[in-house]
């Protein structure tokens, strides 16, 4: 699979609360294939209220950060045969993080679901959501206590991207989860969604013009999914090609359940002239129905918005 060699891990207690901790378990199962470094990120937050008092803040934050780092070594004791640093830092969590990976240069980010808890349950909290809008490098979201290993893994194509740049996410987005689906040993599925045709823009046309132009316009979909396939390599597996008409704030969820998907791989793209944000009513929307584990990928050329 892609070779991720120098992975950070962002993780707090409350992310091995129940039965250990699931991204824990697959960074290292990574960092062994791979032989890559280890990144153990913890961030405190900064002390509140009289706890911020000059003379007592410094005391109580590095006691803290030493019980924290305690804590990790503790969690890596019977990992010796791999490549681990420990680091703890005080601070706003997601910018940390971005921080650490433009500091380290690190190729992967993988964080638990936050699961909070509101007038319905979302998986994916403030830490997340930001990760996945503004961190430079490849973010997995691995959902807690999820079943291990993956069973089903989807990746959601946009053959229709006329944008070179975003159009060269497909063929990573896909070859991504097939070594995926290959390291887990899971079936792999691929989705792609048409738009529905609007009638405005068909209003004045015959009905014989209109049924060529959807003629026409399937036969070009069909030609760049089989063009986007064959940069591919499925070797060993059997994709299931899921090719649907619809939005895909809606078609993607609807086979994330219908299919019980386990992880979800998706690109995420910048709006035109904002450095550093995802297109809100595409893969958020998305990330906010969705009960899997998620595996985002940024465009080429992706500046982040976070500086050091």
């Amino acid at each position: 699979m892609q070779q991720f060699n120098n992975i950070l891990l962002d993780i707090q207690p409350e992310d091995s609360e129940v039965k250990g901790s699931v991204a824990l378990d697959k960074a290292i199962t990574l960092a062994k294939k791979n032989g890559s470094k280890l990144t153990l990120f913890s961030v405190l937050k900064e002390p509140l209220g009289l706890f911020r008092n000059e003379t007592l803040a410094p005391q109580l934050l590095a006691s803290a950060i030493e019980e924290r780092r305690e804590w990790l070594q503790g969690l890596m004791v019977k990992y010796d045969d791999i490549d681990v640093t420990i680091h703890v830092i005080e601070g706003i969590r997601y910018l940390e993080i971005i921080r650490q990976v433009l500091r380290e240069q690190h190729d992967l980010v993988i964080t638990s679901t936050e699961e909070n808890k509101g007038i319905r349950t979302r998986l994916f909290g403030t830490t997340s959501m930001n990760l996945m809008r503004q961190c430079p490098c490849p973010v997995w979201v691995v959902k807690r206590n999820q079943p291990q290993p993956y069973k089903r893994i989807l990746a959601a194509v946009d053959p229709t991207e006329s944008d070179v740049k975003k159009d060269s996410l497909n063929p990573l987005i896909l070859q991504l989860a097939a070594d995926m689906a290959r390291k887990e040993n899971a079936e792999l599925h691929i989705i792609g969604v048409k738009d529905s045709m609007d009638r405005r823009y068909v209003r004045r046309m015959t009905k014989e013009d209109v049924k060529e132009l959807i003629s026409r316009l399937e036969s070009e979909y069909d030609q760049r999914i089989d063009n986007l396939l064959k940069q591919v390599d499925f070797a060993g597996l059997n994709p299931q090609m899921h090719l649907v008409d619809g939005n895909p704030v809606e078609r993607i969820p609807e086979l994330v359940v219908s299919d019980d998907i386990d992880l979800l791989v998706m690109g995420t793209v910048c709006r035109t002239g904002i450095t550093g944000f995802l297109i809100g009513n595409t893969a958020e929307v998305v990330f906010d129905q969705v009960n899997c584990s998620v595996l985002t990928l940024k465009p080429e050329g992706f500046v982040t918005p976070v500086t050091l």
